[in-house]
């Protein structure tokens, strides 16, 4: 099943494995795909001494297999064969078991798993095409490692059709927290573990008494912006800390980047493991999956807190919080997220193969969601609020030239239609004759661009009406000794190369007012 140089890789990697693993598999032995599970585990764990396989066979369940160490459970369970995507969340899986990998979190962020109250039972649904899944997967993984009370299954929607259709699951990765829906979309660890502290309570930490960190430059986002902004400050001999729900920002959700000049062509993922790469070559402290929760940016010092009582305190604050995609803000769209409502056409547009759908967005993203959809869909319109579409022209003639696309401009969203259960339709109204048509369809995605993080900043820093932080040339907001960088800030043109640019001239600008007596 697998390629020989994929073989080798995961030798490689499995090579520091220090305790012994064991793939416990169980299903029916009549299952059309149980044999290709079989297969799949015994090539993995042949790339190691420190893995084998078991198999239980059943009459009832699923491909399906439960990780232990030395004999004894982990609390992870595969209900999938882990390939596409999932593939990386097998063998971190592992390596995370035997206390390696990149992705583990810090100790303040581990007391934090550790103290979530009572026993948790966590399932994630997911599309192995997905690229947002396996952030989930690995997170609630770690958490599943490091807390005894809560297990956590990975289940592949489509090997267990029947199961995600009676849960009226549209939209991934889906979690489910002892049964009942928890998460829909895209997030991170710290956001997460936020909502698993809000929903479920912590037990008190004794042994965690907050400690202050301080610093000569705080940088606070880990996209484009925030990753230059930090790498050129630590350059100058500064002693610099980044604190980000994590490294790559919002461009980790990019699938494909062609326009980043001198890289023809590369990922969303790959560049974020790039600008995490980069970082590691300075003495960076990175403080990943953290959610800030207040700023105090007046006086000589300014001081920022995260969740778990972490304080930090510099003389100088690079505010490069990035963007989140934007929603439509009308009636049933929060009802209907991840039932009909969604925002990633490459992780959900499989849900709509031969369906009608909607896309809400005229701009780039919305024509490339468009033509990507239409390989999938039997119908897609397009709605755009203004009198013409925003897409670059190549975009346009090409989603112009697909038989199954049509295209409305001067279109403003309206409702969201549903059952109670899923959408039904939507309802738009025409800007020119202000008449109101519902359109029925199977599913909406809303693709009308980013609005700017700086939520926390509004009442202390002037901002723009669409809320980004207004700076002057040389990045510097109404605050000495704060400045703001990136999609956050009212620079124009949110370009991944053009936030990286901006991060440098913060980074610069903080430096010289620094030598000068200013912060």
């Amino acid at each position: 099943m697998l390629e020989t140089n994929i073989l080798d890789q995961v030798r490689s990697i499995f090579q520091p494995l220090e305790a012994r693993y064991t793939f416990h598999i169980t299903c029916n032995p009549k299952h059309e795909q149980a044999r290709e599970l079989i297969d799949f585990l015994n090539e993995i764990a042949s790339c190691s001494d420190k893995l084998s396989c078991r198999l239980t066979e059943t009459e009832t369940s699923g491909p399906e297999f439960t990780l232990l160490k030395e004999e004894q459970e982990t609390g992870i369970k595969f209900r999938a064969i882990p390939g596409g995507h999932e593939f990386s969340s097998l063998l971190l899986a592992v390596l995370n078991a035997d206390g390696k990998g990149k992705n583990l979190p810090d100790e303040s962020i581990g007391r934090r798993i550790r103290a979530l109250k009572g026993t948790i039972r966590l399932q994630t649904y997911v599309s192995l095409t997905c690229t947002n899944c396996p952030d989930i997967v690995q997170a609630l993984n770690i958490m599943a490692l490091l807390n005894p009370h809560i297990t956590h299954e990975m289940i592949d929607g489509a090997l267990f059709q029947e199961e995600a259709d009676a849960l009226k699951i549209q939209a991934v990765p889906s979690v489910y927290a002892n049964g009942k829906q928890f998460h829909v979309g895209r997030g991170s660890l710290g956001e997460l573990l936020q909502k698993l502290e809000d929903t479920f309570g912590s037990l008190p930490q004794e042994d965690a008494a907050p400690v202050p960190r301080k610093f000569d430059l705080l940088v606070l986002g880990g996209g484009p912006a925030g990753t230059s902004a930090a790498i050129y400050s630590a350059r100058k001999g500064l002693r610099v800390a980044i604190i980000a729900e994590r490294i790559g920002g919002q461009v980790k959700e990019t699938v494909g980047i062609e326009n980043l000049i001198s890289i023809p062509q590369t990922t969303g993922s790959q560049l974020a493991d790039a600008l995490k790469n980069h970082i590691g070559h300075y003495p960076v402290e990175v403080f990943e999956n953290r959610r800030i929760e207040k700023a105090e940016l007046q006086g000589k010092e300014k001081k920022v807190f995260s969740g778990g009582g972490e304080t930090f305190t510099a003389p100088a604050v690079i505010i490069a919080t990035g963007a989140s995609w934007r929603k439509l803000n009308v009636e049933g769209e929060t009802e209907y997220i991840g039932r009909g409502v969604a925002f990633c056409p490459h992780c959900d547009g499989p849900f709509y193969q031969g369906k009608h759908v909607a896309v809400i967005g005229g701009g780039n993203s919305g024509i490339e969601a468009a033509i990507d959809l239409a390989g999938i869909c039997k119908e897609v319109t397009v709605f755009e609020f203004a009198d013409t579409l925003k897409a670059d022209r190549i975009l346009q003639e090409k989603a112009q030239s697909l038989p199954n696309v049509e295209i409305f401009t001067s279109s403003q969203t309206i409702r969201v239609e549903g059952n109670g259960e899923k959408v039904t339709g939507i309802r738009i109204k025409n800007r020119i004759t202000n008449e109101e048509r519902d359109y029925p369809l199977d599913g909406i995605f809303v693709q009308i661009g980013l609005a700017a993080n700086s939520a926390l900043f509004r009442d202390v820093l002037e901002t723009t009406t669409s809320g980004e932080i207004k700076t002057d040339t040389f990045c510097r907001t109404t605050i000495p000794g704060v400045y703001a960088a990136g999609d956050v800030s009212n620079v124009p043109y949110k370009q991944i190369v053009i936030a990286m640019g901006e991060g440098a001239k913060a980074a610069l600008s903080a430096f010289d007012d620094r030598i000068r007596g200013i912060i």
